[in-house]
């Protein structure tokens, strides 16, 4: 170090060692700014710009090093080889370009710093150059200790120079050009320092040596381009920072004008934060810039997280608060670059509207209870849990009893509130792990977890059942319902959420069967009858398609003559494996499941076919259930029937019983007025049992009455039977109708109701049903005799 202090205070013109640490500084600034333009610069402009840089840089490290043995003060004559001179000059060019190639878009700091060697390998190369071409009359000799002390040193500083431009913090790319500074005069000075001069009158200075003072002039022009290049790049920056100014200002402008959180970052480090992000954090106008992303997002790396697409974060607010967000990074042209943007969305508005619609989705509306599809999954849990843990569990399945009534004749608002009470009633009954929910209308459901074997089930279905049939008071009324109760217990009635669901509710329908505000639990049997009335309506359909119903026909005589006045059509289904099968199983199967309309029509289209080829005395008789009477135009089916048939109108009697009457009386008046007017009759079957409101006589169009088998039993035996019997045949006689007898089955019956002045008598006494072919033989029997 003392060599070195003593060469340069000694052995240098100090003015010159100013000029020359002043032209380095001017020229790496100059070097610098031209840079920083030309990344800002596009296409042409921008390769320009850093050429000029890479020979601005050049030329600054020779005029430094040239001014600087320009000021070396050798005691002896010197000059310049031109043409070693020119090579430092091209060499530094050259190392530096190659440099700063590698250098643009690398981030890791090894190949930085390997880039930094290279650099200072270049200057190096100049410098010693440069040296080689400064030729003195004398002999030069070199301290290898020295050298070996400074050249690793400036190109370690070199390197290190390299390294902490590309950093992304200001900071510290801002001591870079400081330490290029530094490296060039260490490399500068002690290689100076390491050369030793001595002066032998010997040696001459080489032809071509150019003196100091011709040299002088040329370096002088580089340093003044240099100085030129200083201001214009100072320019260049003045105008760049006003530029960015303006930009980050309308950026700014732009952000507030946005409903979600932005920020404009430099890596981790926020430049600007729009109001909205400002009042997501809960801090005041411009209080985010400058702060690191990490302090707001913590555990998000802007720099890994995938361009245009969302990832949820956590955003820490100045209360120390966590909001849930989602953020987008998106990289943008900004200025003379490329800026990240990160936009910020605010999700507690979408996770509260979220959990609510959760909550409409699987709650129900009305009485806040748990909905059918939330069951249904609360219940697939359970039912997985079972399969690993053998824990039990039993589905209870309720329907109100009487509740449609409440509803139909208290209004819907009632009923809503009843069904909002007996939802808090369920509630209080069940244990703390239970689960009651609301399947729909007036069906309930309860999820009962562990229970202690079946005698729990059960216990909890009789409190339930003793709770609902408490009465509800509601706006000053007492209203009375009851409950029926179906269960199912896992594993015993099923592991399958399905089986189990549907064993329940088999259960609820034997309950109702059974009366109403009762419980009962799942029996196979239960099954067996469902399997088997699935099995006999399949049955069914296919035998309306392939047609295998056949009618019989049981005849009714006149009560004075005997005479076949009139025959009755009764459907029978000879299944192809069962044989006949009674009407008593598949009729209350086709009117529950609507097939009883097609059948119908088919009864009464065959009924009138065949009995247009009968006597033209003898009447036929087709039953007509109320599920046919509900069709509109049943009058129209009506007359297409005799239309097709060729039977005359006045030949066909339709039976219906009382239960026709008690739906829609209007509408039932209406289409027996139509029938009646086009000449069918219409009788009364059943008469006697049901409601028998004689208004029905008065109001409706009936020409026939039919009475009751169940009264012709006890017959005449029985006085209250005969004096029934006889008050029917005399107010039907007195209404001008005719009055039929059914079930007559001795000839004492027989002779009991002809002497009560009825008209026609049906029944075993007379036949039992017959196929049409046995019904005409019989016909032509009695007709013979």
């Amino acid at each position: 170090m003392q060599s070195v202090y003593t060469c340069l205070t000694q052995a240098h013109d100090h003015q010159l060692i100013v000029l020359a640490a002043g032209i380095c500084i001017v020229g790496v600034y100059g070097s610098f700014s031209v840079a920083t333009h030309a990344a800002r610069s596009e296409g042409r402009s921008a390769t320009l710009w850093a050429g000029a840089s890479i020979v601005a840089s050049g030329c600054t490290a020779w005029a430094t090093h040239m001014i600087g043995l320009l000021a070396f003060r050798p005691g002896m004559p010197a000059g310049f080889d031109p043409y070693l001179t020119a090579l430092s000059l091209l060499t530094a060019i050259a190392g530096i370009g190659v440099s700063v190639s590698l250098a643009i878009g690398q981030r890791r700091r090894t190949q930085r710093f390997l880039i930094g060697l290279l650099l200072g390998g270049s200057i190096g190369a100049l410098h010693y150059l440069g040296e080689a071409s400064y030729v003195v009359a004398g002999a030069v000799t070199w301290d290898p200790l020295l050298l070996a002390v400074s050249i690793p040193t400036s190109l370690l500083m070199f390197g290190m120079a390299m390294v902490v431009t590309g950093e992304r913090r200001r900071d510290l790319r801002r001591t870079g050009a400081p330490l290029l500074v530094a490296a060039i005069g260490v490399l500068h000075f002690g290689g100076m320092t390491a050369m030793t001069l001595t002066f032998d009158p010997a040696i001459l200075l080489p032809s071509q040596a150019v003196p100091p003072d011709v040299i002088a002039p040329i370096v002088a022009g580089v340093s003044l381009g240099l100085l030129i290049l200083a201001v214009v790049g100072l320019r260049l920056t003045l105008n760049a920072r006003a530029q960015a100014r303006r930009d980050q200002e309308r950026l700014r402008e732009l952000a507030n004008l946005a409903v979600e959180g932005l920020a404009v970052c430099d890596g981790e480090m926020i430049k600007i934060g729009n109001r909205s992000l400002e009042r997501l954090v809960g801090v005041g106008a411009g209080a985010l810039s400058g702060r690191r992303l990490s302090d707001l997002l913590p555990g998000l790396v802007v720099s890994t997280l995938p361009e245009r697409e969302e990832r949820e974060a956590d955003l820490i607010g100045a209360d120390g608060q966590r909001v849930s967000v989602r953020v987008l990074r998106n990289e943008v042209p900004l200025g003379s670059g490329r800026q990240t943007v990160l936009a910020v969305r605010d999700q507690r508005e979408r996770l509260q509207t979220e959990s609510q619609m959760r909550t409409l989705a699987y709650s129900d509306g009305l009485t806040g209870l748990p909905n059918r599809a939330r069951f249904h999954d609360l219940l697939t849990r359970h039912a997985a849990s079972y399969g690993v843990d053998d824990r039990t569990f039993a589905i209870l399945v309720l329907d109100l009893d009487r509740f449609k009534l409440v509803n139909d004749t208290l209004g819907h608002g009632l009923g809503d509130t009843l069904l909002c009470k007996v939802a808090q009633r369920l509630i209080k009954a069940l244990g703390e792990r239970d689960m009651v929910a609301r399947l729909g209308g007036d069906e309930f459901a309860i999820l009962q977890v562990d229970p202690v074997g079946p005698e729990a089930v059960e216990a909890l279905a009789a409190r339930i059942v003793e709770l609902i049939g408490r009465p509800f008071l509601i706006d000053g009324q007492l209203v009375n319902i009851g409950a029926s109760v179906g269960a199912a217990l896992a594993p015993a009635d099923g592991t399958e959420t399905s089986a189990l669901l549907r064993n329940a509710d088999l259960a609820l329908y034997k309950a109702k069967a059974d009366g109403k505000g009762t419980f009962r639990r799942f029996e196979p049997v239960l099954d067996a009858r469902v399997q088997a009335r699935r099995g006999l309506e399949v049955d069914l359909r296919r035998a309306i398609a392939v047609q295998e119903f056949e009618l019989h026909y049981q005849p009714l005589v006149d009560a004075r003559t005997g005479r076949i006045t009139a025959a009755e059509a009764l459907v029978r289904w000879r299944h192809p494996e069962r044989g006949l099968v009674s009407p008593a199983d598949f009729i209350p199967l086709a009117e529950e499941t609507g097939l009883i309309g097609p059948l119908g029509q088919w009864v009464l289209r065959t009924a009138c076919l065949q009995a247009a080829r009968w006597p033209s005395h003898i009447r036929v008789a087709v039953n007509l259930s109320p599920v046919q009477f509900r069709d509109l135009s049943l009058a129209e089916t009506v007359k297409a029937a005799l239309a097709a048939s060729g039977l005359a109108a006045d030949r066909l009697e339709l039976e219906i019983t009382e239960g026709v009457l008690l739906a829609d009386e209007e509408r039932t008046m209406a289409t027996l007025t139509r029938l009646r007017a086009a000449g069918v009759g219409i009788s009364m079957d059943d008469f006697g049992t049901g409601y028998s409101s004689l208004s029905y006589l008065r109001r409706f169009p009936f020409n026939k009455l039919k009475v009751d088998q169940s009264f012709v039993r006890q017959l005449p035996g029985d006085p209250e039977s005969a004096a029934i019997v006889r008050a029917i045949i005399t107010m039907g006689t007195c209404l001008g109708m005719t009055i039929t007898v059914e079930g007559v089955e001795t000839a004492e019956q027989f002779a009991f109701t002809a002497a009560s002045g009825c008209d026609q008598v049906q029944g075993y006494h007379i036949s039992r049903p017959l196929p049409v072919t046995e019904f005409l033989s019989f016909v032509e029997a009695r007709e013979a005799a």
